[in-house]
């Protein structure tokens, strides 16, 4: 493993690709996940961010580029890397960085966000917090977190019903902390990538609108002309002349 110092200094300026597929996904797998990791470098990201130990083996095994790694477990509260358990089994699959839910919500092994932060330092493991306000942000970085990231603006209780980056935390956290902040959450053209850059972000990290081809489909579908009977006769018409 780079030196964190070495690691952050690489990925600075730089995008980081977030390659996740849940369970029911035609995507779902290593295997899968790993090819998406290569394609994402290929195109000049610097960084990959996994979900799950199985696809972070994979992915480590496959490159030795930045890799942060966390591990969802359920659906509701806490459910990103959530216990001192699950953080260790990411870090032992290859982890560069331990990405885990920093929130204020309660956790469900019972350990305050301190006391989850400590034990993972006194490993030498360097933690991700993710975030979803100022607070949480200043109360992370104070806690011990390595980097702190916005992947959670937008999805608790208090901050739900965003649709664009959350480019004033961004540039609120870059001010008042001084550990790098990750930009990550709803950035989905390379417009809000150089916002997100010029609020101050240290690197930005970018998901579903490279790596999820049902929902980029979907935005396209989404834009079609309403389906009426005509259009579609008129369209067989044309294939059967073809």
């Amino acid at each position: 493993m780079p030196h964190i110092s070495t690691l952050l200094n690489g990925l600075r300026g730089r995008l980081v690709v977030s390659c996740q597929a849940q369970p029911g996904e035609p995507l779902h797998g290593p295997e899968h996940m790993t090819a998406m990791a290569l394609s994402a470098l290929a195109g000049g990201a610097a960084g990959i961010r996994s979900e799950s130990p199985a696809d972070i083996r994979a992915i480590r095994a496959a490159t030795d580029v930045p890799l942060i790694g966390l591990w969802k477990q359920g659906r509701d509260g806490v459910y990103i890397t959530p216990t001192l358990d699950a953080a260790l089994e990411v870090a032992a699959a290859g982890a560069d960085l331990v990405a885990l839910d920093a929130t204020a919500r309660p956790r469900p092994d019972g350990r305050s966000l301190v006391e989850t932060i400590e034990a993972l330092s006194e490993r030498g493991i360097p933690v991700m917090a993710d975030v979803a306000t100022l607070s949480e942000g200043v109360a992370a970085a104070s806690a011990g977190a390595t980097v702190v990231s916005t992947t959670l603006a937008g999805y608790t209780a208090e901050t739900r019903g965003a649709h664009a980056p959350d480019l004033a935390l961004i540039a609120d956290l870059a001010r008042e902390i001084a550990v790098p902040v990750f930009a990550e959450g709803r950035i989905s053209t390379p417009s809000q990538l150089a916002a997100a850059f010029d609020a101050g972000a240290w690197s930005v990290v970018v998901g579903g609108a490279i790596t999820r081809p049902a929902i980029i489909t979907a935005s396209f579908v989404a834009a079609l002309p309403a389906n009426d009977d005509s259009r579609i006769a008129s369209s067989a018409a044309a294939v059967t002349r073809g």
